[in-house]
């Protein structure tokens, strides 16, 4: 089994189509397939079902897909292990991050980063918690600034950021906000709600706080961006639980505190591989947030 060949297995996987892998890959379409034709064959099971628009992973593919990412991760991370003995950091950094999240500025840190490694590449995802924690464990991405959670992969190492309280933010004109006072689970229960998507740290957060409360709540409106939730809100159309920095964001809405179970804090923190699968880019990358962190 060839490295290339697993190149283009994975090419082919993520673009579901053999042309528009091979033109990424650069080489030729009669090429590629017959690189996986030799991968299928040494491994004597079809790897892709092919159809006239698109090509699908087999059950066989699939199990290989996992296998190939960390086998192509690790090679990459061998070759930019050497560079950095040599005194050069190159190669890639793939950062994931949750947006808005609490406990590090990701621009800024980005931008000093490529000030100290120019010949490093950045690349950005941004997604929810869950996905990046996947993501991480597959070792498609270096390292996820996230909110760590129960169902994440065993072997992430997990370094705390910041942990700070949940919070309700509502329109001035609701019930809650004329109350004026701390409020539970049980005092939500009839609410409607404005949340993200359920791999989002701050929907987990929330969903476990209410299920430890044994209260069900209508998320009627679920959305992927934080200024899409604030609008919501702004317009009356529901209540949301975030996290208390989010009310920096929207000075118009009116914050409550949240209170009756300890669920309700949002802890945030960088999420990567074994220390041994640590690429030298994401271990520079931490280094230099620690250093940040201790001039703050």
């Amino acid at each position: 089994m060839e490295l290339r060949h697993l190149q283009h297995f994975v090419a082919v996987a993520e673009d579901q189509h053999f042309t528009r892998a091979a033109e990424r890959l650069m080489v030729s379409q009669s090429g590629l397939s017959a690189s996986i034709r030799s991968l299928e064959r040494e491994l004597r099971t079809p790897l892709f079902t092919r159809t006239t628009r698109r090509v699908t992973l087999t059950e066989a593919g699939r199990a290989l897909l996992a296998e190939a990412e960390r086998i192509l991760a690790q090679v990459r991370a061998a070759h930019e292990a050497v560079a950095a003995v040599q005194g050069v950091l190159r190669g890639t950094l793939s950062l994931g991050t949750e947006q808005c999240i609490a406990g590090v500025d990701a621009p800024r840190l980005l931008a000093a980063f490529r000030r100290r490694h120019p010949d490093v590449e950045i690349r950005l995802r941004q997604a929810g918690s869950a996905a990046l924690a996947e993501e991480v464990a597959a070792g498609r991405l270096d390292l996820a600034f996230a909110v760590p959670g129960p169902g994440d992969p065993d072997q992430l190492c997990s370094v705390p950021l910041t942990s700070e309280p949940m919070t309700v933010l509502c329109h001035p004109s609701h019930r809650l906000a004329r109350a004026g006072a701390a409020v539970t689970p049980e005092d939500l229960g009839g609410e409607v709600f404005v949340d993200f998507h359920p791999d989002w740290g701050p929907r987990r957060i929330t969903d476990a706080a209410f299920d430890a409360a044994g209260v069900r709540r209508t998320v009627a409106l679920e959305v992927n961006d934080v200024h899409s939730l604030l609008d919501l809100v702004d317009e009356n159309l529901g209540v949301a639980v975030v996290p208390r920095h989010f009310r920096r964001k929207r000075a118009s809405l009116t914050a409550l505190p949240v209170k009756g179970t300890d669920e309700t804090v949002y802890q945030t923190a960088a999420l990567l591989p074994p220390p041994r699968d640590t690429s030298p880019a994401a271990r520079a990358l931490m280094a230099l947030l620690a250093a940040e962190s201790e001039d703050a």
